[in-house]
């Protein structure tokens, strides 16, 4: 293993230089300092990370909460971490990932102990009891998401509202007039999650501005469960002609029922949907679909995170607008008789 010696005598300079320039404690000229890191590079060296947090009395971490629920789509939670992850790399932090649902718990224990430099929160509710906590601690933090109230906190996400909104505008110009919403698991809407509550909010508040009809039915997913559901919907509203599913695992098993009750996408039900660009393109029939953009999410939070531990950062909400991609799911809508 490379010492912090080896590195000091391979650049020719003092093993204190070395130390001066990974914490960035004094000033060093950029000639010196540039071939302390070049030497570095060379050579290998990987400071001890313990030694470096008691030296700096910073941990170098990033703190990850993840709550990996069963009624949530664990393949775009994962590209966020993953996200999350590598950018953090990129200015030399590591993830403490937290997967627990320990909520509040996790929160006073990385925040009393130092495990932490700071901490990215996803799976955000409405009224996060989580929040309080972030809010009366001075350590830096991020959400993936967007809580009721935003005051004094940083947070990144999709503008969900927009998304319902533009769907329904996208059916509306169709022609579609009523309109069945195929939502997240019933568990999602009970814990006020974020992104489920402000895309419904999106879609009845355009819906009824445009004085379409709208029903929305949450579903647990599954093939089973779709039945169930869509049943009802067409029990229901008869004359539904467009749907729009914010529910990945249900958006196979809806294909296959429209399929078997004769009911042809896009000639005689649209189907627009909220999910990442490889549920859609995958799907039997290639949907039209806003895509979550998941890296974006998670890089941005990163960025605005390091930029707190630096210093230059402040409290703000930052939305990024949804893109719907017209594809083979959605048509006009068929005259009525």
């Amino acid at each position: 293993m490379v010492t912090l010696a080896e590195v000091a005598r391979h650049a020719g300079v003092s093993a204190s230089t070395v130390s001066y320039v990974l914490s960035g404690k004094r000033s060093i000229s950029t000639t010196t300092r540039q071939r302390v890191e070049e030497s570095i590079r060379k050579l290998g060296y990987h400071p001890n990370a313990g030694a470096r947090a008691l030296a700096s009395s910073k941990s170098n971490i990033i703190a990850l909460m993840i709550p990996l629920r069963t009624d949530m789509y664990v393949p775009v939670m994962m590209e966020i971490a993953i996200a999350v992850a590598a950018g953090a790399r990129t200015h030399g932090y590591d993830i403490l990932l937290l997967t627990g649902e320990e909520g509040p718990d996790a929160v006073r224990r990385v925040t009393g102990s130092g495990l932490a430099d700071a901490m990215i929160l996803m799976d955000v509710e409405l009224d996060d009891e989580r929040l309080p906590l972030l809010r009366g601690t001075d350590q830096p933090s991020v959400l993936i998401g967007l809580p009721a109230d935003t005051e004094g906190l940083t947070c990144v996400d999709l503008d969900f509202r927009a998304t319902g909104a533009l769907c329904v505008e996208h059916l509306a110009e169709l022609g579609h007039r009523d309109i069945a919403v195929i939502g997240e698991a019933a568990a999602v809407y009970e814990r006020h999650t974020g992104f489920a509550e402000r895309t419904l909010d999106g879609l009845r508040t355009r819906a009824r501005e445009l004085g379409l009809r709208l029903l929305h039915r949450p579903c647990d997913g599954g093939y089973d469960a779709m039945a169930v559901t869509l049943a009802r919907v067409f029990d229901e509203r008869p004359g539904t002609t467009g749907f729009v599913v914010q529910n990945e695992a249900a958006v196979e098993p809806l294909l296959a029922l429209l399929r078997q009750q004769g009911r042809a996408v896009p000639e005689d039900v649209s189907v627009v949907a909220v999910c990442p660009d490889q549920v859609a393109t995958q799907a039997s029939v290639r949907l039209t679909s806003v895509a979550v953009p998941a890296q974006e999410m998670g890089r941005r939070a990163v960025e605005h995170l390091v930029a707190k531990l630096e210093g230059r950062g402040s409290d703000e909400v930052v939305l990024l607008a949804p893109e719907l991609t017209v594809r083979a799911s959605s048509g006009p809508a068929p005259a009525r008789p």
